[in-house]
């Protein structure tokens, strides 16, 4: 079947991609010596286009024949008026031009019932997949009224897009990592999309491990080893921490469930920051800033959790200071967010039961331009 059209065109929202929409543009890789995937979204609609465009140019990245362009398209649909079909088709065909050289396009691949007309447009051969749904039973309405429910019809950038990312925070031994790894094994246990269910480590921990290794191994053999009280923070430290951080949880949201589970994130690496050495730089902040949204925080009290040092903690004498200034950065961050407080137990059915609540309020995903 390779090669039987010189340039094929797929069209639509991919609002948000799925395994349907990744099954026309396979049909029409393997039929075709050029593709162009034309992604098409309206300013109402929730998912940004420059997303979608890049979550479809990565899956389809080893195939150098297929192009993925996209284009802003605000104008009503109407499949019954010409003027809208002139306009759609006109952005269609400038979204074409903006693509790589090709051919004209001689074959339309879609599994709308508007691809016949579609291609008539275009004077192309229609190429009709799937209508019924079939072969790929979910829609971009289905996804975007469940994700949860068609979790497993999505690709991992996708997946990484849509992961509503809870983060678990507060001051030292005040069971941040507990709560962390019981949310998450709590979700896993749930079975379905959830068995995915990651929990991204604290990466500051990671390298306190790290510097005190180092700063033991260049010790004099005949003193004492240093403590983590003898370690030196610097600037450059907690920009490691933040962009590590960073990087590990998108891996994990990629590769998780619908709920990823982050203990700490960069803006409380923010607070952590200002606790060593006084002030939070902009390179910290602009860390922070730059993380996809969070949907919720949850805030671990130092109180009703005594301190145990493991002999990477040293601020017991802080802990209240700590928690006080995560609940201002918290109040001023816009996302909502809850303290914890009681024994293990009563902290994880308080958070499970923000988790729940923050599920059954869905995605709020818009609809679609109409």
């Amino acid at each position: 079947m390779s090669g039987a059209f010189a340039h094929g065109l797929v069209i639509g929202k991919f609002y948000p991609p799925h395994s349907g929409h990744h099954f026309l543009i396979r049909a029409a890789a393997d039929a075709c010596r050029r593709v162009t995937v034309v992604v098409m979204a309206s300013s109402q609609e929730s998912v940004p286009l420059a997303d979608r465009v890049a979550w479809i140019r990565e899956r389809w990245s080893a195939e150098p024949h297929v192009a993925v362009v996209g284009i802003a398209d605000d104008l009503p649909v109407d499949y019954d008026s010409e003027d809208a079909w002139a306009g759609h088709v006109a952005l269609m065909r400038e979204a074409v031009a903006a693509g790589p050289p090709a051919p004209p396009v001689d074959a339309a691949f879609s599994s709308e019932p508007y691809g016949a007309e579609l291609a008539r447009r275009f004077g192309a051969t229609p190429v009709l997949l799937d209508t019924g749904r079939d072969t790929f039973a979910v829609s971009g309405t289905k996804v975007r009224a469940d994700p949860v429910a068609y979790w497993d019809e999505l690709e991992p950038p996708v997946r990484g897009g849509l992961a509503r990312r809870v983060v678990v925070l507060g001051a030292e031994s005040t069971g941040t990592t507990t709560l962390a790894r019981d949310l998450a094994a709590a979700l896993r246990g749930r079975g379905g999309p959830h068995a995915r269910t990651r929990w991204v480590p604290e990466y500051g921990r990671e390298l306190t491990v790290a510097k005190l290794a180092v700063a033991r191994g260049l010790a004099a053999p005949d003193g004492p080893p240093p403590t983590v009280h003898d370690l030196d923070w610097t600037d450059a430290d907690f920009t490691a921490v933040g962009r590590c951080q960073n990087e590990a949880e998108d891996r994990a949201a990629r590769d998780g469930g619908p709920v990823l589970v982050c203990d700490t994130d960069t803006l409380a690496t923010t607070v952590w920051q200002e606790r060593y050495t006084g002030r939070a730089t902009g390179p910290v902040h602009r860390l922070a800033a730059a993380v996809p949204p969070r949907a919720l925080y949850l805030l671990t009290s130092h109180e009703d959790v005594a301190f145990a040092d493991d002999g990477l903690r040293d601020g017991e004498h802080l802990r209240p200071w700590m928690t006080g200034r995560f609940r201002e950065v918290l109040a001023a961050s816009g996302t909502p967010w809850r303290e914890l407080r009681g024994d293990r137990a009563a902290r994880l059915a308080a958070a499970l039961a923000e988790v729940d609540t923050l599920l059954a309020r869905g995605w709020g995903l818009a609809d679609p331009l109409g």
